[in-house]
């Protein structure tokens, strides 16, 4: 399954009320860093099934962002059972992804 697209609306459902570790990416499109985490957090989304991977562009969702006090993109955060697992921020390889997840 490719990222889903996590908006206020759907936070709740997709991600706090999740059965499943969510690997969550925090982003915009006009950030270069971003745009290199992209290919691999979307590889992830469709080999890994037993997480759910979402995608939270903060141009779009300011409220999620500042929920979440991001400072700097990409962050990425795994949450499970609504708790914050782990939260990096940077462009990172896929191992060191894959590293962050239960």
């Amino acid at each position: 399954m490719s990222a889903m697209h996590i908006t206020k609306d759907n936070f709740e459902q997709e991600v706090v009320r999740s059965d499943k570790p969510v690997l969550l990416d925090f982003w915009a499109p006009w950030c270069a860093p971003c745009r290199m985490v992209v290919p691999v957090v979307e590889e992830i989304a469709l080999e890994r099934s037993d997480i759910k991977v979402g995608k939270i562009n903060i141009d779009e969702e300011p409220d999620l962002a500042q929920q979440f006090r991001i400072m700097s993109i990409p962050t990425l955060m795994v949450v499970e059972n609504g708790e914050i697992l782990h939260r990096v921020v940077g462009a990172l390889s896929k191992e060191q992804i894959l590293d962050m997840l239960p």
